[in-house]
């Protein structure tokens, strides 16, 4: 069942079910109180990531405080994405942009990957948390994926569950369409690495290409940014593996 977009959609951190009441933090307040200006009766809709999607109405209302009241579920919650996106760190506002965009690819978990060629320090979690939540909140995803510290590559290959395919864009494998190598893997599940933007290092790849879980993948004939390469990834493994299919 799609979103409802007419509808403003908000993130929660309590457990919902009928007739269950919810008190929205001071900027949400704020913001339904005195941006939308929404008055007792309004409607909004509801969700934390767990129980599905709630039709709410408000109740009392003064300057600073309201309550919601869950009426009616609008859809259940989805089984959780098995797709693992770790990606590189970009520089702040592509970071942000790429954060958000993973949500709405369908992302389940959100690692970031300290290379070699990664520049700056590694991002804040509780940030990253906050962009999940308000791509979740904008595009109707229900279920805001986790976010996980930043690691470096060496302990993510070391720590890895070997049952789960690794598929990595690398500026020089052979040929322009991924196509063929994604068709080819079976139903296992599977994460995609994204890398910075000066690509990895000769050491990293060689490591990435001996591994039995791993799979390279181009992107085409041109060169892409890191952050374009992640949506274009994203969307082929979605359509190839994942719930676009």
């Amino acid at each position: 069942m799609r979103a409802n977009y007419r509808m403003q959609r908000l993130f929660v951190k309590v457990p919902l079910s009928e007739g269950a009441t919810v008190t929205p933090d001071t900027a949400q307040t704020h913001y339904l109180l005195h941006v939308l200006r929404m008055v007792e009766g309004a409607e909004v809709l509801v969700f934390n990531g767990v129980d599905g999607e709630w039709r709410a109405r408000l109740g009392h209302a003064s300057k600073k405080l309201v309550t919601l009241t869950a009426v009616e579920q609008t859809r259940p919650q989805p089984d959780p994405s098995p797709l693992l996106f770790c990606f590189a760190p970009l520089k702040v506002g592509r970071l942000d942009y790429l954060v958000q965009k993973a949500v709405e690819m369908g992302a389940g978990t959100i690692q970031p990957v300290m290379t070699q060629h990664t520049q700056g320090a590694a991002p804040r979690r509780d940030k990253m948390q906050a962009n999940a939540v308000e791509a979740a909140e904008q595009c109707g995803v229900l279920a805001v994926p986790a976010i996980e510290d930043a690691v470096k590559l060496d302990a993510l290959l070391d720590g890895w569950d070997a049952s789960r395919r690794l598929v990595f864009c690398d500026e020089d494998a052979p040929g322009d369409g991924p196509l063929a190598a994604l068709q080819a893997l079976g139903p296992s599940p599977v994460a995609l690495l994204v890398g910075p933007e000066g690509g990895f290092s000769d050491a990293e790849r060689q490591r990435l290409r001996a591994l039995p879980f791993v799979t390279a993948i181009p992107l085409g004939p041109r060169i892409l940014r890191a952050d374009t390469a992640a949506v274009a990834a994203l969307a082929l493994v979605q359509a190839t593996l994942g719930d676009w299919r």
